[in-house]
């Protein structure tokens, strides 16, 4: 059964809407386990407990919140020990050009750094959303958003399936 780790930081409720939908994504494939996390409940071993891991952040000058790179910062015992885990990113802000993929690329290199594939969407959602780097809202995500968010946790799912054989 894969593993799913959903970990999101939220200010509004804006990025904690697009995980929830990550993680709806992720549970619609049959036989799939999800846990979803605020980054202050989340800890280093919850690593080492998933297969695949969905990361979430509100811009912040284009990058994480420093919640979550102190999470990282202090996840380092994992580093290397994580090797072959498949990772994807999404972010919220607060207007257009505010910064949505920088802070999906910062959660992107952090993965990387700790030896996990990570990936992006070359699907659409809908007309002229797409999720190269992750899945991004603007305020409140809309639908197609939203579906953007549900489509990155099935494909985080299917990743897994096929680098673990599950």
């Amino acid at each position: 059964m894969p593993r799913i780790l959903v970990i999101y930081d939220t200010q509004s409720g804006n990025t904690r809407a697009m995980a929830e939908a990550v993680a709806d994504g992720a549970r619609s494939i049959s036989g799939t386990g999800v846990t979803l996390k605020h980054v202050d409940d989340a800890q280093p071993a919850d690593l080492f407990q998933h297969d695949g891991m969905a990361v979430g952040s509100p811009t912040w000058c284009g990058l994480m919140t420093w919640k979550l790179k102190k999470f990282f910062d202090e996840a380092t015992c994992t580093w290397g020990k994580v090797e072959d885990k498949v990772g994807c990113a999404f972010s919220s802000s607060g207007g257009l050009g505010g910064g949505n993929e920088m802070t999906c690329l910062s959660l992107l290199s952090v993965m990387v750094n700790y030896g996990m594939l990570v990936f992006g969407l070359t699907e659409y959602s809908a007309p002229g959303v797409t999720a190269h780097y992750g899945a991004v809202a603007v305020a409140k995500p809309s639908d197609e958003e939203l579906a953007a968010c549900r489509l990155l946790g099935q494909k985080l799912v299917r990743h897994v399936q096929r680098i673990t054989g599950a």
